[in-house]
């Protein structure tokens, strides 16, 4: 395992800005800012489709602004961190599954804050009623802040574009 962290952290190197005197001790920060930064966001995915529900949880400061109503109709809203994580627990149990994926990452700093902005793909499955897929497409927008415990999110936006399949699918709490 830490060689295929030296491998991906070495590809990202490559990338790294250097001047004629050589990469300077700040772009190497922002680098592996920007690495740990895109994990995070990636790993939020992750520990959802898991239902992984602590490991979720632990990516979020304790409270965060979401936007998701190109989703779901509601107002943006400012809500505690475990109201989130709740929510989608609430939707997400054994018999409702998800897979969720992101490419094309694009980080931007601004002092202690960063954010990722990336395209992404999410499906929902449930039997049950009809065709069991219900599958979306659109962008995210991750806030993080920089925090005494790392980096963690504070903002979270998804904007669907496409969505197609069963709508009782994405409706419906799983059991």
């Amino acid at each position: 395992m830490n060689a295929l962290k030296h491998v991906t952290f070495a590809a990202g190197i490559a990338l790294a800005p250097v001047d004629a005197g050589g990469a300077e001790s700040s772009d190497w920060r922002a680098l592996a800012d920007e690495r740990t930064i895109i994990r995070i966001a990636d790993a939020i995915d992750r520990a959802v489709d898991a239902q992984d529900w602590p490991l979720a949880r632990s990516y979020f400061a304790d409270r965060v602004t979401v936007d998701f109503s190109s989703l779901s109709g509601q107002p943006p809203a400012t809500i505690p961190s475990d109201e989130l994580i709740g929510t989608w627990s609430a939707n997400l149990k054994a018999s409702k599954t998800s897979l969720h994926l992101r490419t094309n990452h694009q980080v931007a700093f601004d002092g202690n804050g960063a954010t990722v902005s990336s395209n992404g793909y999410a499906w929902n499955r449930m039997e049950g009623n009809g065709d069991p897929l219900w599958e979306v497409w659109g962008t995210y927008e991750h806030h993080l802040a920089r925090t005494q415990a790392g980096w963690k999110v504070d903002g979270f936006t998804f904007r669907m574009t496409h969505e197609r399949g069963n709508p009782w699918v994405k409706a419906t709490p799983g059991r």
